[in-house]
């Protein structure tokens, strides 16, 4: 299946490691200008690189999407940049504390809550009014396989990525006539650095979560990312999108 996107410009927050930097890499491989969001400077502009490197246009850009003035002026530099915005990916998250709902500290539920929720509402809150000036597009929340079930010990991740799916169901379904698209992706494990810190029992008790014998790959999900973002996909919005290896079928 062809899919370009030429002459269209993209931002992925969250893009200077794992799912976001797979994101960006592909659709500045399919011909978007993409834009490189990320907490760190370096790693957005160490991602940037790699594409301009390719022949590829992006640019980089540093923020904390918990910030809504923050978000604001990341989107006003996209634009400024290239001219308007077709494609958002709301990837950036953070995985928070791990411990039950009795006893989860106040601030990792804020925090967790400010990225994973309150980001993908700024993206959106102020992608989209760039998006309209622009003649539509289409968006994608990177939600998890945790926003259609729960997992012990991650009571602020499960629900930031509930209301994720729930949010990309409402903003679909008032902008479906205004030719913007939303749609979520739920991956289950994906081999990233967001699980650097688990030593090899806990890696392999993850895998063993997954009916594929195997966690995900960050490219599998830009794959089926980039299809939802595309013309093949103009009557899919409003859907939520697992990548998981058979981990919810169970």
């Amino acid at each position: 299946m062809d899919i370009s996107f030429k002459g269209k410009t993209a931002l992925v927050t969250g893009a200077g490691s794992g799912i976001g930097e797979a994101i960006a890499i592909a659709l500045a491989r399919a011909g978007a200008r993409a834009a490189v969001q990320d907490i760190s400077l370096d790693k957005a502009q160490g991602v940037t690189a790699r594409i301009v490197a390719k022949g590829g246009e992006a640019k980089a850009l540093a923020g904390d999407v918990a910030d809504a003035a923050a978000v604001e002026a990341m989107v006003a530099d996209t634009v400024a940049w290239s001219g308007g915005l077709n494609l958002l990916v709301n990837n950036a998250g953070i995985g928070g504390p791990s411990a039950p709902t009795g006893d989860y500290p106040v601030d990792g539920w804020q925090q967790v809550i400010g990225i994973n929720l309150n980001g993908v509402f700024y993206g959106m809150r102020f992608g989209i009014p760039a998006m309209l000036k622009s003649g539509g597009g289409a968006i994608v929340n990177m939600a998890s396989i945790l926003g259609s079930v729960g997992f012990a010990g991650a009571p602020a991740y499960v629900a930031a990525k509930h209301a994720v799916v729930g949010l990309t169901k409402n903003a679909a379904m008032e902008y479906a006539t205004q030719g913007i698209r939303v749609n979520a992706v739920g991956p289950a494990f994906i081999d990233t650095p967001l699980l650097s810190g688990f030593d090899q029992a806990a890696r392999d008790w993850l895998i063993s979560l997954h009916p594929a014998g195997r966690m995900g790959k960050a490219e599998e999900v830009a794959a089926l990312t980039l299809f939802l973002l595309s013309d093949h996909a103009s009557f899919i919005t409003g859907s939520y999108h697992l990548v998981d290896g058979g981990y919810t079928a169970k």
